[in-house]
């Protein structure tokens, strides 16, 4: 694609490589977390779903701030994380750290919706009939939960794809390391010129969020109609 230049096709290949490992690491816990939420009771529970779902309501750069003063290489995480060569700011592995927090509440309450609409009768005759709840849930729950699981994880996705404040604020915007689409468009539209190329990117970032949406629904659809038996 000769519309894409070098600088936009870094930004494009970087926000797919941070979308794609903020999504998929960040899935199990998200799964744990929304069956938490949807099946347990325990003390505490509004108080981790205040947490789980508060980058929806913090701005992204406050989210970000707190990301760069708990995992940045002076904070109490990071600067033991660093000891073990592990660094997150300022590297494109902290800009998937602040996409998966910003998406992981999308991601956990498709999943928790789809869960609260599993039938627990069908759980409960699972577990009279000798079956231990580990192997309720994935035989019973994690299946008929599906269509939500894939929904969460293509939305996740998607709002990854298109994070700016908390991943600007916590690993900057750094040519070739942590410029994303989103911190790119921001770059180009600061120097004289740089419209055009801002505007492809626009384009982009549209037509992934528009086909992530319209994936989502297409196969979550499918995915309950064979759960469906249909």
């Amino acid at each position: 694609m000769d519309w894409l230049g070098p600088e936009e096709w870094s930004a494009v290949a970087l926000s797919l490589q941070v979308s794609f490992w903020a999504t998929i690491l960040s899935l199990p816990l998200g799964i744990f977390v929304a069956y938490a939420l949807a099946r347990w009771s325990f003390p505490g529970k509004q108080l981790l779903n205040g947490i789980v779902h508060l980058p929806l309501i913090l701005p992204p750069v406050v989210t970000g701030y707190i990301l760069l003063l708990t995992l940045g290489t002076r904070g109490p995480v990071g600067s033991f994380l660093a000891d073990w060569g592990i660094v997150f700011a300022f590297r494109w592995t902290g800009a998937a750290v602040a996409a998966a927090v910003m998406a992981f509440p999308l991601m956990v309450r498709a999943i928790r919706l789809s869960i609260e609409a599993v039938d627990p009768k069908l759980e409960q005759a699972s577990a009279t009939l000798g079956a231990a709840p580990v192997w309720v849930f994935l035989t019973v729950t994690l299946p008929m939960a599906l269509p939500g699981i894939v929904a969460g994880t293509i939305l996740a996705f998607a709002k990854a794809m298109g994070e700016f404040g908390a991943t600007i604020t916590f690993v900057s915007n750094i040519p070739g390391q942590t410029r994303t689409i989103p911190s790119a468009i921001y770059a180009f539209l600061q120097v004289p010129g740089g419209e055009g190329a801002a505007m492809t990117l626009v384009i982009v970032s549209v037509v992934v969020a528009m086909g992530a949406l319209l994936l989502s629904e297409v196969i979550g659809r499918r995915v309950a109609a064979r759960v469906g038996g249909k």
